[in-house]
């Protein structure tokens, strides 16, 4: 069992605030804070929250083209959700396949419980074909979310990540900035208690998901 670093939600506020990361970028611009997350408590890996977050109320559409309403079809199950976008060429897909290779760690039957919901960030490009093909080729049974880029940026907004809409490049590029965290809903009560980082590696996840498969505190 891993100790807990208990931290006053008040100071640790301004330590968790959430923040934009372009893909592939560099610029300190992509940094900036978008919210603040009170806290309190602080694992190895996860940001235990001291507000949990609502489930986002979004009805999008999946990668089979039919829609889906998030709150409904994740009700009392564990669930990872993560706003990311396909063409990015580093932290979505290392998220992604961080997460996977966890959950392959688990015993069958838990893994079949597990939810992981990916949002995309860049919903234009992100057709529901693409998105599943993309998806597919990390862990066929992550779900894969797209529709109209105002509703996908409110329900973003709705647990404290900030995205913008996609801006193409000097260089022919289309970069999408977004936040670029996890946010692990407890089966219990439906609720957002815990936040991971984009330097959270598959060894984190997989100590932490018989946790989270409970809705309990890593």
């Amino acid at each position: 069992m891993r100790n807990k670093k208990m931290v006053p939600a008040v100071a640790f506020a301004a330590a968790a605030a959430l923040t934009l990361s372009a893909c592939g970028s560099s610029d300190d611009s992509a940094k900036k804070p978008v919210a603040d997350v009170s806290a309190e408590a602080k694992t190895q890996a996860a940001t235990v929250l001291d507000q949990p977050f609502t489930k986002p109320n979004l009805v999008l559409t999946d990668t089979g083209g039919k829609k889906y309403d998030l709150r409904e079809e994740t009700k009392g199950k564990p669930t990872l959700i993560y706003f990311g976008y396909t063409k990015c060429p580093d932290v979505c897909p290392l998220t992604m396949s961080n997460i996977s290779l966890a959950k392959r760690a688990l015993p069958k039957a838990d893994q079949d419980k597990l939810q992981v919901v990916f949002i995309t960030t860049d919903p234009e490009r992100d057709t529901p074909s693409s998105l599943g093909k993309w998806l597919a080729a990390q862990d066929p049974s992550f779900t894969g979310l797209t529709g109209d880029f105002p509703a996908i940026q409110a329900g973003a907004r709705q647990i404290g990540i900030g995205i913008d809409a996609p801006k193409k490049e000097k260089d022919g590029t289309v970069v999408s900035m977004h936040g670029a965290q996890v946010i692990a809903f407890s089966p219990k009560t439906d609720q957002g208690y815990l936040l991971y980082g984009e330097d959270t590696t598959s060894e984190d996840y997989a100590k932490d998901l018989p946790k989270i498969l409970k809705g309990e505190t890593p």
